[in-house]
């Protein structure tokens, strides 16, 4: 008789582990692995380095089955291909519309796109009604950028699938939330896949839909919908789970279905969770148009990969300025959006008073479109006036780079002779025995046998398919800039936690530095230090910090006040009261500050491969071009795998320690 995971048999396993390890301390416990694995490491040089003829080739396996998917695989005389040309073709619909309007136009019918001119001020308009008047003169100041520095054309490309994608993420991650809301059996199924997604690293998305779809904009608009679609699910499973019971008992009071309930209580209730959710959309969606230049698709992540692949700083700082101005306008004003009051307004106000802004824009629109019909230039910016710091920014750059050189080189060679490449040897050398059995231990003392069968099976994938040497350059890279961020993110967090001046003015730069697309963090980096593990760790750190920084403020921020009066009548000093106080009931939300920091280490480190690494993000970059794609989804799974080992032991101590505290 078979008998469950969570039955009699599991229960005897655990409680006899539980009795052999608790007899002793964690820190022996892991001492005596790390024995145990370094003696068999001695005996046996496959502790060392796995057999290759003990190699499960999995990494074959799946490529010959997307072959297969791509080119034989049928129902009847329904071909799988012809499923994922349909697929192709809907999608394509709105995307090309899109296109049309917002720079190709309808030649056979001889409509011309919008004009600039006309898009700008409209940009403008839509801030106003949302925002006022300062962010208004934000959107026409950005969009007006694009165009001057004749950057318009591949700027609306990006745009295109950015507006297409949107919709199609923010749709199937609000249905997948309602849904796992709904059903336990959804939930037990989705959520684990949500967790897959997230830690999965852009890159690897386009892997396997290359392989079913090629190259081009649509392919690239079915990876971002796919990689932007969880947070929005996730934050529309938030936001229906916290609204106030109190607001649901009214509903039903009053009579409401439950579908009445859902879509006219619960969701309008939670509006700002999930216009947070559509927020991280945008942005992921942005970030992803930019990633998806490697399978062809066109814009300005196109121009950025060119420019920083010939060295051209100067026109990559161009286009990367663009990149961020987009990102920064689509998050000012979904921000905005989410905390615009509803505006009820008056009877007594006429229709057009109402609706006054589409009727500007209407206007602006006509206007500029009959004016263009004589100046051209109010259409399409002709190259002769716009303008361009591409070359003088290139002078700049290698002024910088030569005159700063010389400082430079002697730190980055002591920092990467000196620390780095000991620690990575370090890594390299350590047995896989002794990497195993400390995380499986360390994962039963923190959250039992669940938590360190689930962390050692996923450390075992990565040994037994061939992948242990980039995963273990892939933790060294992300090991070493996490260390940085928490050496950096924590002072800077408890700092801002003590002055409201450092608060908003720490909790702004955070804001900003969210918005960038990972790309841009590149250009610096090439710029000062060329390439290199340092150059990565830099990379990394830029893009990694916030987390670390936010999470401290805000775990500081929270702890009650009543905790701090207590500790100063029982005679603390400020000092005490912080280290022995405020931190300890701190130190959850700070763990999960750096979990966060991990997470987006991992996902730069995939990009980071364009610059020169030998890790998991390496492998992913180099099955792109052979369509190699048993060797990126392993790889993609590879990373995603040590997000997950990190998120769950660090999830398992943080709500082991918020039960000791009692905090919720």
């Amino acid at each position: 008789m078979s008998v469950s995971a969570n039955g009699p048999d599991s229960n005897v396993v655990k409680v006899g582990l539980g009795n052999f390890l608790g007899k002793h301390s964690l820190l022996t416990q892991l001492v005596g692995v790390t024995a145990i694995g370094l003696l068999i490491a001695m005996l046996w040089d496959g502790a060392t380095r796995w057999p290759s003829e003990l190699i499960l080739p999995l990494k074959v396996w799946l490529t010959d089955f997307f072959k297969w998917l791509g080119k034989d695989a049928a129902i009847g005389d329904y071909k799988f291909k012809e499923f994922t040309r349909s697929i192709s073709w809907v999608l394509a619909q709105p995307l090309k519309w899109t296109e049309y309007a917002l720079y190709r136009g309808i030649k056979v019918l001889g409509l011309p796109p919008i004009p600039w001119v006309a898009f700008v001020i409209g940009v403008g308009i839509l801030g106003h009604w949302i925002g006022g008047v300062r962010l208004a003169i934000f959107c026409v100041v950005s969009f007006a950028y694009l165009a001057i520095f004749g950057l318009w054309k591949d700027s609306m490309k990006t745009l295109s699938v950015v507006l297409v994608s949107v919709p199609f993420a923010a749709g199937i991650g609000l249905w997948l939330g309602i849904w796992v809301t709904r059903s336990r059996k959804a939930a037990a199924v989705i959520t684990p896949m949500f967790d897959l997604m997230q830690a999965t690293p852009h890159m690897a998305y386009l892997v396997p839909i290359v392989i079913l779809f090629g190259f081009g904009q649509v392919p690239a608009m079915m990876a971002t919908v796919i990689f932007a679609m969880p947070p929005m699910a996730r934050c529309v499973i938030l936001g229906i789970q916290t609204v106030p019971s109190e607001v649901i008992e009214s509903g039903k009071m009053s009579g409401c279905t439950q579908r009445q309930l859902l879509w006219k209580v619960q969701l309008p209730t939670a509006k700002r969770t999930l216009m947070l959710g559509l927020n991280q959309v945008v942005m992921q969606t942005l970030a992803m148009a930019v990633i998806a230049s490697l399978v062809g698709a066109a814009g300005l992540g196109q121009k950025l990969l060119f420019s920083l692949q010939q060295l051209r700083l100067g026109a990559a700082v161009e286009q990367g300025l663009a990149i961020v101005l987009i990102a920064v306008v689509l998050d000012r004003l979904t921000q905005a959006y989410a905390y615009r009051q509803p505006q009820h307004l008056a009877t007594h106000k006429t229709w057009f008073h109402k609706h006054a802004h589409f009727l500007t824009f209407l206007t602006v629109l006509v206007t500029v479109f009959f004016l263009a019909s004589f100046w051209k230039e109010l259409a399409i910016l002709p190259k002769k006036l716009t303008f361009t710091l591409g070359r003088d920014l290139d002078h700049i750059v290698r002024w910088i780079s030569k005159e700063s050189y010389d400082y430079i080189r002697p730190v980055r060679d002591f920092i990467t002779v000196s620390m780095l490449i000991p620690l990575r040897d370090f890594y390299l050398w350590l047995p896989w025995t002794v990497v195993i059995g400390v995380i499986g231990v360390a994962g039963f003392h923190l959250g039992g046998l669940a938590v360190a069968g689930l962390t050692c099976f996923l450390i075992s994938m990565m040994l037994v398919t061939g992948f242990w040497v980039p995963a273990v350059l892939t933790v060294y890279l992300v090991s070493a800039s996490v260390v940085i961020c928490v050496l950096i993110g924590l002072p800077i967090g408890v700092w801002a936690s003590r002055s409201e001046r450092v608060a908003k003015i720490s909790m702004s730069i955070c804001d900003t530095l969210q918005t960038f697309p990972s790309f841009i963090y590149l250009i610096p980096v090439i710029m000062l230090f060329k390439v290199g593990d340092l150059s990565n760790i830099i990379a990394i750190l830029a893009y990694a910090s916030v987390p670390a920084v936010r999470y401290t403020y805000l775990g500081l921020k929270r702890v009650p006040e009543v905790l701090k009066e207590a500790a100063l009548a029982n005679g603390c000093t400020p000092m005490q009261k912080f280290l022995k106080v405020e931190l300890p009931f701190a130190l959850p939300e700070i763990m999960l500050g750096i979990n966060q920091t991990i997470m987006m280490a991992l996902a730069m480190t995939a990009i980071t491969a364009l610059i020169g690494s030998q890790d998991l993000g390496q492998e992913i970059y180099r099955a792109l071009p052979t369509a190699d794609t048993g060797r990126g989804i392993l790889a993609g799974l590879g990373i995603a795998s040590i997000g997950i080992i990190a998120d769950r032991l660090i999830g398992a101590w943080a709500k082991e320690r918020k039960a000791i505290l009692g905090i919720g």
